[in-house]
């Protein structure tokens, strides 16, 4: 039974991957560099697609086709209910911090990764521009793309430059909806230095996205399609929804409950039905469909900055450490088997992440 269920979530998860990098590589076919890439990746992503599907059936070993990696434990802004600095990754003292790995250190990591068939690793921080050496080492991982979710204030001129030459660095700029909203949780201006931003990838004809803390109070409209066509015309090609955790006392109003999960998915079907031009993504999205959440490498697994192997971003218990066992020990260690042993990626909860509702579960398996 189990050997069937990882089956079937490789075969949708590779699916995936298909769709989206088929829709991408439509998206930009006016531009032949961005589309010769996008070809290029595409038949990559088949031969790794069959070489997940090989490990999985020789070793029993479920690679999963993305991973999230923390790569900075700084940030330039201070935004409310940012799930890093209550989890420690991101800190204002420098002698609290994290220890980070080395720009050589996080190539490396990549290197086995796509080794592996892991297309993708979505680039976190603190604020991941932040780290533009540990970005121009990874960027060399040509067999990877790296999705790069940052607040977008600190791309200008130089860092376009930048961008421009290495396509597998994907820009994904986060906004709250409304300049109001993203000035109110992440402060004053940051939206228009964000849009300003978009102008110039927009401007060069950059393949880039945006991502969207989605709450019970702005959902519908940051689904609607006044907002959509907005960000269309920025030149935004990836909208990408992150239902709300709620890491901070209080703010428990704003999750998601199964009833805006339903809408929430209703939503996304017609709009990827009516907007061909644009990829949308949700995170966590499908878990119900597919019999849990993704975390604890059935779909992915979080790196942090340190190098530890955390279930995700969320859940940041580590008893294993990427830098020194490496990716493929990192999936087999023991907290994310006790995990998926127990179920608990099914766990009933409420909000966007079943692994942080029950942290101190988790937490007591390290034991």
């Amino acid at each position: 039974m189990e050997q069937q269920e990882q089956l079937d979530l490789a075969a949708y998860m590779s699916g995936s991957i298909r769709n989206i990098m088929g829709k991408a590589y439509k998206n930009v076919l006016s531009n032949p560099r961005e589309a010769k890439f996008a070809y290029k990746m595409q038949r990559l992503f088949e031969k790794s697609e069959k070489r997940r599907r090989k490990m999985l059936d020789d070793e029993a070993l479920e690679v999963p086709p993305f991973l999230i990696s923390s790569i900075s434990t700084t940030c330039n802004l201070h935004c409310k209910g940012c799930y890093a600095r209550s989890n420690g990754i991101a800190e204002d003292a420098e002698t609290d911090r994290k220890q980070t790995l080395s720009p050589e250190q996080w190539r490396e990591i990549f290197k086995e990764a796509a080794s592996m068939g892991i297309n993708f690793s979505l680039m976190a921080g603190g604020e991941p521009m932040m780290r533009k050496d540990i970005l121009e080492a990874v960027s060399e991982v040509e067999d990877m793309i790296f999705p790069i979710f940052t607040n977008g204030t600190l791309i200008g001129p130089s860092y376009i430059e930048f961008l421009r030459k290495r396509l597998n660095l994907v820009p994904i700029i986060s906004i709250e909806g409304t300049a109001a909203g993203t000035d109110e949780r992440r402060g004053q201006g940051v939206f228009r230095r964000a849009l300003h931003s978009m102008e110039l990838l927009k401007q060069e004809n950059l393949f880039f996205g945006t991502s969207i803390t989605v709450t019970t109070e702005n959902m519908s409209l940051v689904t609607s399609r006044d907002f959509i066509n907005q960000l269309r015309s920025y030149g935004c090609k990836i909208v990408f929804y992150v239902e709300y955790v709620p890491t901070e006392p209080g703010t428990e109003h704003l999750a998601f409950s199964d009833e805006h999960v339903a809408q929430m998915e209703k939503m996304l079907e017609e709009r990827r039905a009516e907007y061909q031009d644009i990829i949308f993504l949700s995170f966590p999205g499908d878990e119900k469909a597919l019999g849990g959440c993704l975390a604890s490498g059935r779909g992915f697994f979080h790196i942090g900055p340190d190098g530890s192997a955390e279930p995700c971003p969320f859940s940041p218990f580590s008893d294993s450490n990427v830098a020194e066992l490496g990716v493929r020990k990192a999936l087999q260690s023991p907290l994310f088997r006790k995990i998926r042993a127990a179920r608990a990626l099914g766990w009933e909860h409420t909000g966007g992440c079943t692994l942080f509702e029950h942290r101190e579960e988790i937490e007591n398996m390290l034991d």
